[in-house]
């Protein structure tokens, strides 16, 4: 998982060193500490638990940097095994299980729209950006699938300082945009990055652009499938055999075993681990969790958040802690000024590259959409393009399995200060735009608040109703108010006019028809009982 910098001193057991015993309590009570600081800064305005922890990481790197007198800072390696295959799956998969589908699905095409094209339109220009700057700067070892690499690197946002302090309840829109876009922000990059890896660039020609496009889309296609199939044979399986009859262990364990099997799966097939554990969380949100008992829904619903976020502040200590590597800054052996003229670059590539997608997707939006209340003001425009400017671990770990490879022909040198100029740039953003962002919020958005705007069109059962007229063919009819009905002709119309709620239409009566009956979900669980549910004591 992570290897240790220090000498292993046997035990008495043989079976441990203390070199791990001590590195590994050493963490778990920075661990503690940044939850119990994180609980006594929770209505503090300029921090937040990720910004905690990024700074505890940074003066446990500092002080293991003094004892060791210079040689180390860190407990344990930076590892991109241990990131991708323990920390973020359940960060993902929690992200999806908990979503809220109804505001998620009912912003997709808003959230695909900024999350895919806006995430491609920043991988071009922080590619084109760095290819023409960094040569001037003094480096001019990359090549250009570094250049692309590195495009795709810096466009995986972090929203996770962001999402801290914005309000489902006060912000909805705009929360559910922000977390929404980032989800598939993160996915997209790592697939723009996998699809870079995959091509050869020595052979360049005219179809390389339209094979990058065609492997992307095969990724992401094939990993939200795979994702959607694991949820649904989970939901299966527990709904068929019904675990909760005998265990409710059995259950929660099969549960989190999919969960994870759908990661693996999706890495072992070389695709977006990200996606298909996101989508599955989706689904056995949907379905699978509404097959166990209600005891497991509870130890589910807590046990999933409880995972992610530990692996979250697990990863911002870590981030901390690791910004003080030593080795990686001697080994890129540039000065100050170069360090702060290649941080200086990214940075500023990062800020142009999300603000020419923020504002002309967001006015383009604003253009084709009718109901008042699905319109993005200016100040939230702002709030969103702030949002996606913090960078973090996806960052932090594409960069090292980019430029720690020794088969890489990029001069060891640059790679290694790649490296540390990513990590300034994470540290950079995290602590400055992350520690400014609650205010910032608060003075931006929540003073400026427009009142709730009551919109006809925004409730579904409106909408359901008028589909329901198109069903039936009442063209006869007319309701208790003498209202005419909606003539049949114009069932296109509606469906240009309201696309999300007339898919979600006709998505619930399939869903409904087909879908429950045979993967379950809420009103098909078969009752069993004497089952541990607690059903006999409520009734």
């Amino acid at each position: 998982m992570a290897s240790l910098e220090t000498i292993p001193v046997q035990t008495s057991s043989g079976m441990l060193d203390n070199a791990t015993i001590i590195a590994l309590s050493v963490f778990f009570t920075l661990l503690c500490a940044c939850i119990i600081i994180g609980h006594l800064l929770e209505e503090n305005r300029w921090a937040n638990e990720s910004i905690t922890a990024l700074l505890l990481g940074l003066c446990a790197g500092a002080v293991v940097l003094l004892v060791s007198k210079g040689n180390s800072s860190r407990i344990l390696v930076f590892s991109e095994d241990l990131f991708f295959l323990y920390l973020l799956p359940p960060i993902i998969f929690n992200a999806g299980f908990q979503v809220k589908k109804k505001q998620f699905f009912k912003n997709f095409t808003i959230i695909l729209l900024f999350g895919i094209f806006g995430t491609v339109i920043s991988f071009c220009l922080i590619s084109l950006g760095a290819s023409l700057l960094f040569k001037k700067i003094g480096v001019a070892s990359f090549v250009i699938q570094d250049y692309l690499a590195i495009g795709a690197i810096l466009s995986a946002t972090d929203s996770v300082c962001t999402l801290q302090v914005l309000s489902q309840d006060e912000t909805p829109l705009l929360y559910s945009i922000v977390f929404g876009e980032g989800v598939v922000n993160d996915a997209t990059s790592i697939v723009l990055y996998n699809s870079v890896q995959s091509l050869d660039f020595n052979h360049i020609d005219a179809t390389i652009a339209l094979k990058l496009l065609g492997t992307f889309l095969y990724l992401f296609f094939t990993s939200t499938i795979l994702g959607l199939a694991v949820g649904l044979l989970s939901a299966f399986i527990i709904k068929t055999l019904y675990f909760g009859r005998h265990s409710t262990d059995r259950e929660v364990a099969l549960m989190m075993i999919m969960a994870y099997l759908s990661y693996m799966l999706a890495e072992l097939l070389s695709l977006s681990g990200i996606l298909t554990v996101f989508f599955c969380g989706i689904v056995m949100s949907h379905y699978t969790w509404h097959n166990v008992t209600e005891s497991s829904r509870i130890t589910t619903k807590h046990a999933f958040a409880t995972m992610s976020f530990i692996a979250e502040t697990f990863i911002f200590l870590y981030v901390g802690m690791d910004a003080l590597d030593i080795s990686k800054w001697r080994e890129s052996n540039a000065g100050a000024g170069t360090s702060v003229a290649v941080s200086s670059t990214l940075l500023a590539l990062v800020l142009i590259g999300r603000a020419a997608f923020i504002y002309p997707l967001a006015n383009l939006i604003n253009c084709l959409s009718k109901r008042e209340s699905a319109k993005i003001e200016f100040r939230q425009q702002f709030i969103m393009w702030w949002a996606g400017l913090m960078r973090g671990a996806v960052t932090i770990a594409l960069s090292y399995n980019e430029f720690s490879s020794s088969s890489k022909v990029t001069s060891t040198k640059d790679s290694a200060l790649m490296i540390t100029c990513t990590i300034i740039v994470v540290l950079f953003s995290t602590v400055v735009f992350g520690s400014v962002t609650k205010p910032l919020i608060e003075a931006v958005l929540l003073r400026h608040a427009r009142p709730a705007i009551s919109d006809a069109t925004d409730i579904p059962s409106l909408e359901d109703l008028r589909l329901l007229f198109l069903e039936n063919g009442d063209e006869d009819d007319q309701d208790g108010n003498g209202n005419l009905p909606v003539p049949k002709g114009s069932s296109f119309r509606l469906l240009i006019t309201y696309p999300t709620f007339t898919v979600h239409y006709f998505w619930r009566k399939f869903d409904d028809k087909f879908m429950r009956p045979v993967f379950g979900g809420r009103g098909f669980v078969p009752f069993v009982p004497h089952s541990p549910t607690g059903a006999e004591n409520e009734t």
